[in-house]
């Protein structure tokens, strides 16, 4: 039997690795990262074994610690599976879901997903937003915010859909034109179509030989990632996009990624959020699951 503790510390434990680190999983908790540390620490002492290889940026798994996380996994997801089989017996998912996404991912992503879900679930009727604005979801009446990061708000509860990986890329023409970028410094000699709302002039990376941050010139900046695809495409210069946004283009052959091992720190992941109660309405926890099966382990972008 698995106690309260112990479900708690799985809990923990798989959200940490989930996230990447300790201030990560505390954000989609709603906990502080020296909890999250101290909750790994006593499970690693009750199991007597190490879970975790810790540094200052990122945590990664022992072997012992991934089979560890691959059974944790499973407990929780048959807890979780438990607790739906509940209330599922008695509440049926209708009325009013308010969702909200940001316009790029939820036109593209969210929305090619609706007529699923309602065929899925027909007296449910969908409102969607989309809105760019970080919206107070319970202030505003929503039932489900999809975002590209974790909640700092203890009041709201998180659940990871997929990592929101970003590439570098350019249409094939600008390549054969300009040649194609091997290292980050050598973006220093093209031209960057800067998606401003994420990103500065000045871009980071991670990769085979440790961190770099190279200035780039630019001709072009918009705060809309449709905007950037779209000069991208049409051979303006380099951009760094999202692949939710531009995964149909890479597969396509419309857009070619450069230097993919080099990796951008700031990837985020993308959570379904939505508020704490004590009873979360069907609708909402039927859309939250139906999400989440379309969204892991791999998400259609990718595919």
């Amino acid at each position: 039997m698995v106690s309260l503790a112990a479900s708690a510390e799985m809990t923990v434990f798989v959200a940490a690795v989930d996230a990447g680190n300790f201030s990560a999983a505390a954000r989609i908790l709603g906990i502080t990262p020296s909890a999250v540390s101290k909750q790994i620490s006593r499970l690693e002492a009750r199991l007597g074994a190490r879970l975790l290889n810790r540094s200052t940026r990122r945590i990664s798994l022992t072997d012992v610690g991934r089979e560890f996380y691959e059974r944790s996994q499973s407990v929780l997801s048959d807890i979780d599976a438990a607790e739906r089989a509940v209330g599922d017996a008695s509440d049926t998912p209708r009325g009013r879901l308010r969702i909200t996404a940001s316009i790029s991912f939820g036109q593209r992503q969210i929305v090619p997903l609706i007529p699923d879900f309602v065929s899925r679930f027909p007296d449910v009727r969908v409102d969607v937003l989309f809105s760019d604005r970080m919206m107070n979801i319970v202030d505003e009446g929503i039932d489900v915010a999809v975002r590209v990061s974790a909640p700092a708000d203890s009041a709201l509860i998180a659940r990871r859909l997929a990592p929101d990986r970003r590439v570098i890329c350019a249409s094939p023409d600008y390549l054969r034109d300009h040649g194609t970028p091997a290292e980050p410094e050598e973006l220093a000699a093209h031209n960057a179509l800067i998606y401003s709302t994420v990103y500065s002039d000045t871009w980071r990376f991670e990769g085979p030989s440790g961190s770099r941050a190279v200035k780039v010139s630019s001709n072009f900046s918009a705060n809309s990632g449709e905007a950037i695809r779209d000069l991208a495409l049409a051979g303006s210069g380099i951009a760094r996009l999202a692949t939710f946004l531009v995964g149909p283009d890479l597969k396509a052959g419309r857009l070619v990624q450069i230097m993919p091992g080099w990796q951008d720190p700031q990837e985020n992941i993308i959570h379904a959020v939505y508020p704490s109660r004590r009873l979360v309405p069907p609708s909402t926890r039927a859309f939250v699951d139906f999400l989440a099966e379309k969204m892991t382990p791999v998400p259609p972008w990718e595919q």
